[in-house]
């Protein structure tokens, strides 16, 4: 039997599950499992742990799932066990790594491996040092999949529209007393294994304020200071919106943060206009291109971020069943 026939083992599993872990979620919710079947890696989603409020459609859910398949894939090909990655989105089962043609990784692939780690969401205020266009040139490369696709919002006009559709969003939330508690729910000042620890969120919002914050914490910063005057905000979005396409936006979601996480970039997400209908439609109907819209990035320079909890390894390994 060939090596590329032999199927994955243990080893291989808890290799691209200790990956997959580190991939991001809606209120780190970390809503997936893997299991090895029948010499594949299934990457599972975790319906226990999906936002009954926030998420009632499943969106978030397969978004996450995505993107932990991609580090999974990735910590696979960098150990020169690449996978062929079929995305099914139906029932449990989002994914299923096998074994593709054994080979060395490339530089580029050894190089986005080695900052998985590192990436994590930064809620603070970044610098006003502006995004490169190489760099802008290199995040729209990456997301670019074949489905996905990535809009940089350029302009004082296009950046004030979104502002207006994300803050609208995020009023609308902020008025379900059920999403409130949903919110604190995942939110902790003790330590946990999940959820966003009260150190990791953003300063409390001002009414200037040109884009929401979650008020995961209680900081508050100098009155009447602006959080940042321009920040560089890109929409990810697919040419569908199937269960399958939203799988897409979450590998193609990781490539495009693992891309800024190397170059030096911080990243976190604005998801206010994905999780309200009626804003997101207007969202997709503002960017005029083909697509639905599937989360929103903002993008800049700034201090390191905290990084939030991960679940132990084992928690998250499942048994063929």
């Amino acid at each position: 039997m060939s090596e590329t026939m032999a199927g994955y083992a243990g080893g291989d599993l808890r290799l691209a599950a200790s990956a997959a872990i580190r991939a991001p979620s809606l209120h780190n919710s970390q809503p997936w499992a893997f299991r090895l079947r029948d010499g594949g890696i299934e990457v599972l989603a975790d319906r226990s742990r999906q936002l009954a409020i926030a998420d009632s459609t499943g969106w978030a859910v397969r978004l996450a799932c995505g993107a932990a398949t991609f580090n999974a894939g990735l910590a696979l090909t960098a150990a020169g066990r690449p996978a062929a990655i079929a995305l099914r989105a139906y029932g449990e089962m989002i994914a299923r790594l096998t074994p593709a043609t054994p080979r060395p990784p490339t530089y580029g692939e050894v190089d986005l491996a080695s900052v998985m780690a590192r990436r994590m969401s930064n809620r603070r205020p970044f610098w006003p040092d502006p995004v490169p266009s190489e760099l802008r040139v290199r995040l729209i490369d990456a997301a670019r999949t074949g489905t996905a696709w990535l809009e940089l919002l350029v302009g004082t006009t296009a950046l004030t529209a979104f502002g207006e559709i994300a803050r609208s969003a995020d009023r609308v939330l902020r008025r379900n007393p059920r999403y409130q508690a949903e919110l604190a729910g995942w939110t902790y000042v003790t330590a946990a294994f999940d959820g966003v620890p009260v150190s990791a969120g953003a300063p409390l919002p001002e009414p200037q304020d040109l884009l929401p914050q979650r008020p995961y914490g209680d900081r508050r910063r100098t009155p009447g200071r602006d959080f940042e005057p321009e920040p560089l905000v890109a929409i990810l979005g697919t040419t569908g919106d199937r269960p399958v396409d939203q799988v897409a936006a979450g590998l193609a979601l990781q490539r495009v943060l693992l891309t800024a996480t190397g170059a030096g970039l911080a990243t976190s997400m604005i998801s206010q206009p994905i999780e309200v209908p009626a804003a997101r439609d207007q969202l997709r109907r503002s960017l005029r291109r083909d697509g639905v819209p599937q989360i929103a990035l903002r993008i800049g320079y700034g201090r390191p971020g905290r990084p939030t909890p991960r679940r132990p390894l084992e928690e998250v390994l499942r048994t063929p069943g």
